[in-house]
């Protein structure tokens, strides 16, 4: 596995590999999500889910036990855009075992996502609370402390990128050191670690984080 992105060159434009594994990505899970809600619509409310239809439906339970537990069950109408978050971040992190840079290993691709979280904080404490509590929110506890709070608020995003790019750009490229000293050996317990488990646990971590900061801003 390469520690760096290749690029692939089309009309005498180069596009990142990343960029190519993000749209199969979103490819596979638009696919897969008609598939299941298909699968989860065709059974009877009476009927035990059984089969193929026991995976969407586990899925979904996760995801909403997920949302339940951070946000409330009142804010259970964040568990599309939940869910889709982290189908989409497991995925992408773990595409390193196929041998691609993973998406999450690109900023573009970490700040991105970072963004659509920090736009749909910014926009949920403005519905909850008003904008003129949303202001004064950042004079609290005391005035003199409004240019800290912004900064604090406008670098959450960053922060948020940085964490998540870091740790799976690091994992790329220990990985690909790994390949070029043994390309025929397969390292199979660091994949385990750095492509699996790290996989996984920052896919938690970012969704955690994401359910937190929203449900703290419309608190």
């Amino acid at each position: 596995m390469p520690f760096l992105a290749r690029a692939y060159r089309v009309l005498g434009y180069e596009i990142p590999e990343t960029l190519v594994t993000t749209w199969a990505i979103m490819v596979v899970l638009v696919v897969a999500s008609r598939i299941a809600v298909g699968l989860m619509l065709s059974r009877p409310p009476e009927q035990p889910p059984s089969g193929k239809r026991l995976v969407p439906e586990l899925v979904y339970e996760a995801v909403q036990w997920l949302v339940d537990g951070t946000m409330g069950r009142e804010n259970r109408g964040f568990i599309p855009y939940i869910g889709t978050l982290a189908l989409f971040l497991l995925v992408a992190n773990l595409t390193g075992l196929i041998g691609v840079a993973p998406p999450t290993a690109d900023l573009n691709t970490t700040l991105a996502l970072a963004t659509i979280t920090f736009v749909n904080i910014q926009y949920y404490s403005i519905r909850r609370k008003g904008i003129v509590a949303y202001l004064k929110g950042f004079f609290e506890p005391v005035a003199f402390l409004a240019p800290l709070n912004v900064i604090s608020e406008i670098a959450l995003p960053f922060s948020m990128a940085f964490r998540l790019f870091g740790n799976m750009l690091g994992g790329a490229i220990i990985m690909g050191l790994l390949y070029s000293v043994l390309p025929v050996l397969v390292p199979v317990l660091p994949h385990m670690y750095f492509d699996i488990f790290a996989g996984v646990i920052q896919t938690f971590i970012f969704v955690m984080l994401t359910m937190t900061f929203i449900a703290r801003a419309m608190d």
